[in-house]
């Protein structure tokens, strides 16, 4: 005989299932299941992925949940749509709503559903109401007999499952594991009815047939439930959002009409080129149904001025008439079929940024406008990482907390769980670091958490909004700051059809912004955003060319700004349109597996005579120096070399970042191949394509989106080139950018500013930038309370600046810990002289005491106190609290403590680097940041940039010196590295062989 598996967890069952859907349903066809029901605890978390995991292996997907709260348990499998609706609805009550009840939901709710449990409260209250669609669910291992005799009393027919979660013995380990880290508690304190049953495992029919001897009805019924449930499931549906209750002929008109008028506007005349152009991208949005899509995104455009359309959209003419995008996709030859072409099947989505403090507000304007039943939040479904894996395992062994730490900190943050023994095994970080038996148990069942579902998140920005109601599609919760969140990830939602808008937070336009507004305030000339052009500035360009470009958005990093230096090490360019490819080019070819044609870029831009690899793809690479530098040119290559088609070649370029994993690369390579040969092209030539197009393995770049980061990028440049205190006030006060706030001091000391210390009446709760001074602002105090800050603030406003500390104790009521703060960090400095700290600090302790007096109520006022007189901090003293306080030393540069030990080593300073190539020298440095890579051989290496006072420097440490020194690396102190000097096209690092510390006692 054979059964339907109606009640199986995965490990989308948060911290209760424990394998994956590939794991279950291979499992499930390898014991003659050909029905599998997923019934993940309060959720359909994974629906999606199991509806495509079940029919890859000829199984029937069941869609269903199973319902659990503190009094009431049941498992709902959907018959139909409507039953799927009703499931969905349901749930999204259960996380919504703190009065929820089981019985009462499904009272409302219950067509298209199919209840089974064992639950005697649920079935009886439902069994007034109707007892269609009722079973009694049979486990082996949980009180079957009282099941059976619950199915006789209330005359509901029996129906056997295994609850399954396990497929072996391991897993029972495993399921142990992550219920106590969903208790947070140890092992050894689980309670029974804390787990799953040992038996709760996937069972073929004839095993599952030896408990049920005397009910073998119970599992004739569970393939009548399986004949009443649908499982020709099919999400492959857009989803589309509708625009202000227009049809779908109207809002095209209206879509055709607005991107006419934005098209007046970006050109004047509508040509013949753009009316092209324009033409073939509306009627192909017109065909998909878009329309409502794109008006949607262009009204939430609107609510900013300062906006970066990026993505794929950006090769829309459409999304650049309408003001979602800013790069002028004719202008750049963007290539449109990168966004939508005839065979995408898949909804495209829009990413827009805004600056990083407004991006609530935009999210607000949308709930408002869309409402919450209409619109939720994408989810991010949080998993182990390797640290985590690690660190919950151990804790629920009973490990100590810094025991933990001083294992979890070394493990790199991009380690994955499944691989955290590899790492942990290979690493030079963990040489002197030998694991016992205890640790080796933690590192094998940390493996085993890879890709089990922990909880929901956040996404970054991913918005979805529908027609009609949304919690029809998929249940929602509720996120820690209080927005709808669907059960879904982006991929799952993309895959179901739903439609999702990115509305990200940028800093750097928040930068942009600031800066703008101080140039304002400071010169009264105001930059018009949306007209500016930067790259005809040639202090901007020379800014650019000479990778003087930290603070300055996407293009800060060490590696972009030696490339940058590289490309033009012989002169900046003097025209803007050739800079701005380049540029575009320099931030897209920045990635893992593109090291190996850097080189060859930068000298086939410098002149080395180069030819495409075949005549074909001649005008697809001519203008990257037939190297294929962007995501699109994949599908432009395989288009031209092999006949696919737009559709397939996007389906390529999907795998090769990972992003699409329904077809293998082995496939589509075949497919490659063959097409290729049919147009008489050697195997040499397709191997050395396929290797370029291998180089887009993990993540990579499209064009489009380059170029509207690059425009980003040059107004960036632009600020920092003429307005530099405005700009680096900017930069620090939005707290992001590639470097921490010390590099940015630094960077601006090299730029000759003057750094100013927080003061009292001077400083804002930001950094302030003015005639080529910076004033730290109150935001890097650290502890002191947001009261406080407004207090003061608000104080200075209303009564004008503070006269001296007194004045500032009676008219600003702070606790005595904030003031301290203040004190220490040198805010009253210039009132009182910094000779006088300590005697303030006294005199806070004592207003503070006089406060406490009055607040009881004595009769009699406290006597006057006789105040110390302390000497003043010596400088070292101050140095401290300056460390303290700010979190680094502001006054000088940390190497200036250093000076005489330097002075000693004569290093040579980094301004002249360039001047020692191929030499052994000695350097001193300040640790900035590190990117720690593997080499060709999977050995791991480091990239580390530090400073010492002329200028930042980069320095490589290749796996003999990286196995050697790493566990030295990432401190901040003060460094002596010692190494050979390499150039390479003019740009000379340090390839190290020694490294020691300044502050070490000899």
């Amino acid at each position: 005989m054979n059964y339907a598996a109606l009640h199986v967890h995965s490990a989308s069952s948060p911290q209760w299932g424990v394998r994956s859907l590939p794991d279950l349903c291979a499992a499930a066809r390898s014991l003659g299941i050909r029905s599998l029901a997923l019934t993940d605890r309060n959720g359909v978390y994974g629906v999606p992925n199991f509806i495509e995991a079940a029919r890859s292996c000829g199984l029937e997907p069941i869609i269903g949940a199973e319902v659990c709260t503190a009094g009431q348990r049941a498992v709902l499998l959907a018959e139909d749509e409507t039953g799927y609706a009703h499931l969905c609805r349901l749930l999204s009550d259960l996380h919504c709503r703190d009065d929820f009840d089981l019985v009462r939901s499904l009272s409302h709710a219950r067509r298209g559903l199919t209840v089974i449990s064992d639950d005697a409260q649920v079935l009886r209250s439902l069994c007034r109401q109707s007892r269609a669609g009722l079973y009694v669910e049979l486990s082996p291992g949980h009180q079957m007999h009282r099941a059976l005799a619950l199915a006789r009393e209330l005359k509901l027919p029996p129906v056997a499952t295994t609850r399954a979660l396990l497929l072996d013995d391991e897993d029972y380990e495993t399921h142990r594991v992550l219920r106590a880290i969903a208790l947070n508690t140890r092992l050894s304190r689980l309670a029974p009815a804390d787990v799953a049953g040992e038996g709760d495992r996937l069972m073929s029919a004839a095993q599952l047939a030896q408990f049920f001897p005397h009910c073998p009805q119970a599992l004739e019924n569970t393939l009548e439930i399986a004949a009443r449930c649908r499982t020709d499931w099919d999400f492959s549906t857009t989803i589309f959002p509708a625009f202000n209750g227009l049809s779908d002929d109207e809002a095209f008109a209206v879509l055709e009409a607005r991107a006419r008028e934005g098209a007046r506007r970006r050109y004047g005349d509508i040509d013949a080129r753009v009316e092209e152009r324009l033409r073939r991208e509306l009627d192909l949005i017109f065909a998909k149904g878009f329309a409502h899509y794109f008006l949607v995104v262009e009204e939430l455009a609107r609510q900013s001025p300062r906006t970066c359309g990026r993505g794929s959209a950006a090769a829309s003419l459409v999304a650049y008439t309408l003001g979602i995008t800013h790069v002028d996709p004719l202008a750049y030859n963007l290539f449109f079929e990168r966004f939508l072409n005839e065979g995408r099947l898949d909804p495209p989505d829009i990413d827009i940024d805004f600056p990083w403090d407004e991006r609530d507000a935009i999210l607000d304007f949308a709930f408002r406008r869309y409402g919450a039943r209409r619109a939720a939040m994408v989810a991010n479904q949080i998993s182990f990482k390797g640290r985590s894996s690690l660190r919950e395992v151990a804790k629920v062994f009973g490990f100590e907390e810094a025991e933990i730490k001083s294992v979890t900190s070394r493990l790199s943050g991009y380690c994955r769980a499944g691989g955290v023994a590899a790492a942990i095994a290979d690493d030079p970080l963990f040489q002197d670091r030998s694991l016992n038996e205890d640790w080796r148990q933690v590192l094998r069942i940390a493996g085993r958490l890879e890709g089990q579902l922990r909880h929901l998140g956040l996404h970054c920005g991913g918005l979805v909004v529908v027609p009609d109601e949304i919690r029809r599609y998929v249940p929602v919760e509720v996120s820690a700051r209080g927005l709808p969140l669907i059960q879904w990830e982006k991929d799952q939602a993309e895959v179901a059809g739903l439609v999702k808008i990115d509305i990200l937070g940028n800093r750097s336009l928040a930068v942009i912004r600031d800066a703008l507004q101080a140039v304002k305030e400071q010169t009264g000339r105001e930059i018009d955003y949306a007209s500016w052009q930067p790259l005809e500035d040639a202090r901007t360009r020379k800014l650019l060319c000479q990778g003087e470009t930290m603070g300055c958005f996407y293009i800060e990093s060490p590696a972009t700004r030696q490339l940058l230096r590289r490309m033009f090490e012989q002169g900046p360019a003097e025209d803007g349109a050739f800079l701005f490819e380049h540029l575009v080019m320099a931030s897209s070819i920045i990635r893992p597996a593109a090291n190996n044609f850097i080189r060859e870029f930068i000298a086939r831009m410098r002149g080395k005579s180069w030819r495409s690899p075949h005549p074909l793809l001649d005008t697809v690479l001519e203008e990257t120096y037939g190297i294929a530098i962007y995501q699109e040119q994949i599908t432009q290559i395989a288009m031209a070399l092999a006949g696919f088609t737009a559709f397939e070649g996007d389906q390529l370029r999907k795998i090769i970042s990972k992003k699409h994993k329904a077809q293998t690369l082995k496939d589509y390579r075949e497919k490659f191949f063959a097409g290729a040969r049919k147009k008489g092209i050697d195997d040499k030539t397709l191997h050395a394509v396929w290797e370029q197009i291998l180089s887009f393995g993990g993540y990579s770049f499209c064009k489009p989106h380059s170029a509207s980061y690059a425009l980003v990028s040059c107004k960036s440049a632009y600020l920092k080139a003429h307005y530099p205190a405005q700009f680096m006030a900017a930069v620090i006060s939005n707290r992001g950018g590639f470097y921490s706030p010390l590099a940015y001091l630094s960077e601006a000391r090299r730029m000759g500013l003057t750094i100013l210390p927080p003061d009292i009446n001077q400083s804002e709760d930001h950094y302030l930038g003015r005639d080529g001074t910076l004033r730290i602002g109150f935001m890097q105090i650290q502890g002191l309370s947001h009261k406080a800050l407004r207090a003061v603030l608000a104080e200075r406003e209303k009564g004008g600046n503070f006269r001296d500390f007194q004045d500032f104790l009676q008219r600003v009521r702070l606790d005595c810990a904030d003031v301290q703060r203040l004190i220490k960090a040198g805010c009253f400095d210039a009132l009182e002289g910094r000779s006088h700290r300590p005697v303030l600090l006294w005199q806070c302790l004592a207003d503070s005491r006089q406060d406490a007096v009055g607040q009881t109520g004595l009769l009699f006022d406290a006597p006057a106190l006789d105040l110390p007189r302390p000497p003043a901090y010596d400088d070292r003293k101050v140095l401290a609290q300056e460390v303290e306080t700010l979190g680094m030393l502001v006054s000088c540069h940390p190497l200036r403590l250093y000076r005489r030990q330097i002075e000693r080593l004569k290093p040579v300073p980094a301004r002249s680097l360039e001047e020692w190539g191929g030499r052994y020298i000695t350097m001193i440095g300040w640790w900035v940041t590190g990117k720690r890579v593997q080499d060709k051989n999977g050995r791991p290496m480091e990239f580390v940039s530090f400073e010492d006072t002329s200028a930042i420097f980069d320095a490589t440490f290749f796996p003999a010196a990286y196995g050697r020194f790493c566990r030295k690396l990432s401190r901040l102190r003060p460094y002596v590295l010692k190494g050979r000097v390499e150039e390479d096209f003019g740009v000379a690092t340090l390839r190290v062989e020694w490294v020691g510390f300044l502050d070490e006692k000899e």
